[in-house]
């Protein structure tokens, strides 16, 4: 099939148009004749290629692989959108008219990763569905060297763009770029079951049998956490929480943002005796890294500079030049995945900490900064994906068997390297936050048991939340069938909210599939049958809820134990402002 046909017959029911077979642009943004954009379809799929038919090699700015323009029915501005970020913090939902981000940390804005003029970037998938019509789903389903994106102008025109990063494509030679879907349907779920196992068929998952569950250290202690405070809540969790597996020291306890091997004196204590004394009392030594980022005062830092992707004299380059600096103890500088050496610097760390430490579970954090954007690789012909994964693969050969978590981290670009990933912004002990990060969260339920396992971040039920608003986040978390690390002080957690943590272990490891945008019923099946339907109201005022049940039952309110009777068909719950319910159907 052809372009031409591609973009006339073969485009997507909202998308009309045609357009040109070359479509590679330079670092000066002209189209560049001697370079050919081949598209290999294989039903809903492409396979895109460019070669460069020329004398002379060219730089590549970027590659749209597909342009279509959306037609304009009268309810266009109110079909729904959803689009991915580039890295984990920002995604968009909303409609075409009013887009709106899920998150304040957009790549936009917060990380200024560049795009094409004032238009939105989505990376990775974009769905659109207009009011009682199909979803639309566009995405790339493949990220081993180029990152891929959608932009949406404000003539209504999308394009599916591949950034080439200005490399250089040599004359006779040919670029596999990544591969795009485009598929639609009525069934937005199964539309995104079906993204999710070509994904897994491009980018293996790394598999572990079930979601972890454990203790976090920062959202009760934060960058202060001491020695004595991880061992106190450890004989809380050995007499009273024994299913929390995993202690994470999470932050706080090195003497410098790169020198991981090194305790700092404000920990009051060795990490690695803490890890042992974990170990020893049967549970699994869990600690924070952030591999790819290093302060100007860290020893790494002083000692190998040349380490560091550099600026455009040479130098290492400060992250605070082209993107966010880094939110403790910055600007950080950026390790180069392609170097060699922090290949060889990579293994050693976390083989050290896995062999010699004893740790079974590595957080990564701030891994956004292996895939920044503007800075000079060792590697001059490889991506800053290349250069993140590189990084990645030498982690895990380090890290063994552990469990590795990505948290802000490069979304698509972290597709087979990590078992689980962060799919929200940090918790906080607030109704604004617990409704924003729901939100976020359960945008993502398909990738969670499919991708990876999802860590929706940490319980966090003690503390300023009412009891409606603790039930809510917990409900969240039910939901999203992912990680669940408590992230209160165990030491001092009310007996009643204690509860509500007890009922959220162990994981369940199936996430709810919700009935449509507003994610207000989803329900839950569980693998040995059974499902749980989970409600939520997340308005400030009261809302009625219809409810069609997926077979007949009775119904139990799994917080409370109320017995609700056997029902079938359709119900309605009424529901306070800014409540849930999560009811089992047995």
């Amino acid at each position: 099939m052809n372009r031409r046909e591609f973009l006339g017959v073969a485009a997507l029911p909202l998308l009309q148009g045609v357009g040109h077979t070359r479509a590679a642009f330079g670092l000066d943004g002209r189209l560049l004749i001697p370079v050919d954009l081949v598209l290999d379809w294989d039903g809903i799929f492409s396979r895109p290629r460019l070669v460069n038919r020329g004398k002379e090699p060219v730089r590549v700015k970027e590659v749209i692989v597909a342009r279509k323009a959306l037609s304009v029915p009268p309810t266009l501005p109110a079909t729904a959108l959803y689009g991915e970020g580039f890295q984990m913090l920002s995604q968009t939902a909303g409609t075409l008219g009013a887009p709106a981000d899920l998150s304040q940390y957009t790549d936009a804005k917060h990380y200024r990763i560049p795009a094409r003029g004032p238009t939105r970037a989505y990376y990775g998938l974009l769905t659109l569905t207009p009011p009682g019509e199909e979803t639309s789903l566009l995405a790339f389903t493949s990220c081993h060297r180029f990152s891929g994106r959608f932009e949406i102008d404000d003539q209504h025109t999308v394009s599916a763009i591949v950034d080439t990063e200005g490399l250089e494509l040599r004359p006779d030679e040919s670029w596999p770029l990544e591969e795009l879907m485009r598929v639609s349907g009525h069934d937005r779920s199964r539309l995104l079951g079906d993204l999710a196992a070509r994904l897994t068929t491009n980018h293996p998952p790394l598999k572990t049998a079930a979601p972890p569950a454990g203790w976090c250290s920062w959202y009760c202690f934060g960058p202060r956490v001491t020695a004595q405070q991880v061992l106190d809540n450890l004989d809380t969790i050995a007499k009273s929480f024994p299913a929390l597996k995993y202690v994470q020291i999470d932050d706080g306890y090195q003497s410098a943002m790169g020198d991981w091997l090194e305790t700092g004196t404000a920990f009051g204590g060795n990490v690695r005796s803490v890890l042992a004394e974990i170990k020893r009392r049967g549970f699994e030594p869990a600690i924070w890294v952030a591999p790819f980022v290093a302060e100007e005062q860290s020893r790494l830092f002083k000692q190998h500079p040349g380490w560091f992707m550099k600026d455009e004299r040479g130098a290492p380059l400060r992250s605070d030049r082209v993107t966010f600096g880094g939110w403790r103890r910055g600007p950080w500088y950026s390790l180069d995945g392609t170097h060699p050496e922090v290949q060889q610097h990579f293994e050693r760390l976390f083989r050290t900490m896995r062999e010699e430490w004893g740790c079974t579970y590595f957080k990564l954090d701030a891994n956004f900064w292996g895939a920044m954007h503007g800075g000079r690789l060792h590697d001059p012909r490889a991506t800053r994906i290349e250069a993140y994964r590189r990084g990645m693969q030498a982690i895990g050969r380090g890290a063994g068997s552990a469990f590795i978590l990505g948290c802000n981290h490069p979304i698509w670009p972290s597709l087979g390297l990590i078992h689980g990933s962060r799919s929200s912004n940090d918790i906080k002990r607030s109704w604004d936050r617990v409704a924003s990060t729901g939100r976020q969260n359960l945008h993502r339920n398909w990738q969670n048991g499919r991708l990876w396992w999802n860590d929706p971040d940490a319980v966090c039920v003690a503390g300023e939340l009412t009891d409606s608003e603790a039930r809510f986040h917990a409900t969240v978390i039910f939901a999203s069938g992912g990680m669940v690390l408590s992230g209160d002080d165990l030491t001092a957690i009310p007996p009643e909210r204690a509860a509500l943590l007890r009922k959220l272990l162990p994981p369940t490891s199936a996430a709810a599939e919700f009935e449509d945008a507003t994610q207000r019923v989803g329900v839950v099946r569980h693998p040995g049958g059974g499902a749980s339907i989970c409600l939520f109201n997340w308005e400030d005022s009261p809302a009625a809820l219809a409810v069609k049940l997926p077979r007949a039952g009775s119904l139990t309110d799994y917080w409370t134990g109320e017995t609700l009777g056997r029902r079938e068909g359709t119900i309605t719950i009424e529901m306070a402002p800014r409540s849930s319910r999560l009811l089992r159907l047995s």
